[in-house]
């Protein structure tokens, strides 16, 4: 389970990068982002993200009409 959830669904890059990128502060050691969004570089885009911030990529996955990606800050 996901402390924060952000709903992209409709949105195309680099919206869902960039709402995401500013809820970043939010996130406590440990503690995770998911990431629904239905534009298909999301998720190549958010793992990007992930890397030059420091999270971790903890799921990518699709599933029938969207893509949900999980990050979490390392504890």
């Amino acid at each position: 389970m996901s402390d924060i959830q952000i709903d992209c669904i409709g949105l195309k890059c680099p919206l869902p990068v960039l709402l995401a990128r500013k809820r970043i502060g939010e996130l406590k050691p440990g503690s995770a982002m998911t990431i629904l969004a239905d534009d298909p570089l999301a998720p190549l885009d958010l793992a990007h993200m992930a890397q030059e911030e420091g999270l971790e990529l903890i799921n990518s996955a699709p599933t029938q009409s969207y893509f949900e990606v999980v990050l979490r800050r390392p504890a």
